[in-house]
């Protein structure tokens, strides 16, 4: 694993607020406040044995405000944007005698106020968009129209993420609830169902017994507005069998201080997190799936997750991100101190080769794993992810009590990769089982299981 901060002109001095890479030209796209939306070609470093650049290939001029928010439809044919304002574009890609080229398709019309996080349906037929006028729109992307609102929060939508089985939808906003919706489709004209979502789960606080009497204490799981922050970027693993929540904020007893977590939520119970990964020491903004899976790694370690494969995912806090995957208890790699301003988004390119991150102070920085660093990449068909929906979905609590963290960022001590001052560290896999801190006051992060 070798990356770093890329030191160009990514956006004027202006702050990079979000990125996406394409599926299949392996194309980054970024967003920021200068308006614009920019094409990249990321440049491997593998060969001469250093960070991987990129060079500039295109801008896309229609927005009048600052990006917040692009992602790419799984087909890669159309790339959606959100503004400021509550602009709301989709773009189309078209094949020339000359290249490529991106031009406007739609502009979607209804959002009063800034547009802060979208994604796709699977099919990519529809989009969920969250807004600071404090609602989701799902949109069908085909005709350009409002298909549904779910106005639920009562302050800003900072993230929404799609089931990618399309059952459910999630939202996250600073009213300090996460909403689950599930598809109950409406009987139509003609024999069609209506896809139709409703409000099933409203998750906000979590009860803890106060000492020895029946008595409960009852405390938010998430951040409130004060979480200097416009994102809380959620995201769902890519065979549907979890979601994860960022800005959460937990108290192991009712008189302790609170500590920065992100949330696990197994699918067949979504009304309250499973488990969480405390330890960070800024709050988490962004969670973001590898898009590929992993085969099970040789060696026994202790692990939560039932899966006949491994998961991997990033969780970007302010000012650093951690990569975790389901066979491991504690992070597998951590970047810090790439930034000197809060991190804003984090996109895995569709190989899994590449992680990036952007951030408010200007710069995204780009890490290049090797191949199979990650692992050997496996198969996930649609027939696996609706039987993992069924059978392998259940978070399971290790004997014994978890060790209780502290406020402070896991560092791992191996494979340390320093360019010119920011930290790249991947954990060892004898580290899994047991790390090691790098200062004695530091305490390891544990995955631990919310008591009812």
């Amino acid at each position: 694993m070798k990356g770093g901060t890329v030191q160009i002109n990514w956006h004027g001095t202006k702050p990079v607020l979000t990125l996406d890479f394409h599926p299949q030209s392996g194309f980054l796209a970024t967003g920021g406040a200068d308006n614009d939306i920019k094409l990249w070609l990321v440049n491997s470093g593998e060969a001469q044995k250093e960070a991987p650049t990129a060079s500039y290939q295109s801008s896309l001029s229609y927005h009048g405000s600052s990006v917040n928010v692009l992602r790419f439809s799984p087909s890669g044919e159309h790339l959606a944007s959100g503004a400021d304002g509550g602009e709301l574009i989709i773009w189309k890609l078209h094949t020339t005698e000359v290249g490529q080229t991106w031009k406007v398709l739609k502009t979607l019309l209804f959002h009063r106020k800034d547009v802060l996080d979208l994604q796709w349906s699977t099919d990519g037929a529809y989009l969920v968009s969250g807004s600071v006028d404090n609602s989701c729109i799902i949109w069908d992307a085909n005709k350009g129209s409002v298909h549904q609102i779910l106005d639920g929060h009562i302050h800003y939508v900072q993230g929404v993420s799609w089931d990618p089985l399309g059952r459910y939808v999630a939202s996250l906003s600073s009213d300090r609830t996460c909403r689950i919706y599930m598809n109950k489709p409406q009987a139509k004209t003609k024999g069609l169902e209506k896809m139709n979502y409703v409000c099933q789960h409203v998750i906000s606080k979590v009860g803890q017994k106060l000492g020895d009497e029946n008595k409960t204490s009852k405390h938010s799981l998430f951040h409130d507005e004060t979480l200097p922050s416009f994102f809380r970027r959620l995201a769902w693993s890519p065979d549907g069998s979890f979601l994860l929540t960022p800005a959460g904020s937990y108290k192991f007893s009712p008189t302790s201080q609170s500590v920065n977590t992100t949330y696990i939520f197994p699918r067949k119970n979504l009304s309250r997190p499973a488990l969480q990964l405390p330890g960070a020491n800024k709050p988490v903004v962004a969670v973001r799936f590898c898009p590929i899976v992993f085969d099970l790694r040789d060696s026994k370690s202790d692990t939560y997750f039932k899966l006949p494969y491994r998961v991997v995912f990033a969780i970007a806090t302010l000012n650093s991100v951690y990569i975790y995957d389901t066979q491991s208890v504690v992070p597998i790699a951590l970047l810090a101190g790439l930034h000197y301003a809060a991190i804003t988004d984090i996109a895995w390119s569709s190989d899994a080769k590449y992680l990036a991150l952007s951030s408010q102070d200007g710069y995204c920085s780009l890490v290049e794993f090797a191949s199979e660093e990650l692992g050997l990449p496996v198969s996930l068909s649609v027939d696996k992810k609706v039987t993992e929906e069924s059978k392998n979905t259940s978070a399971q609590k290790l004997d014994g009590t978890a060790n209780t963290p502290t406020n402070n960022d896991f560092v791992s001590t191996t494979n340390k990769v320093d360019t010119g001052g920011n930290k790249l560290k991947l954990a060892s896999q004898s580290s899994l089982s047991t790390p090691v801190p790098s200062k004695t006051a530091k305490r390891r992060i544990t995955p631990m299981v919310v008591d009812p």
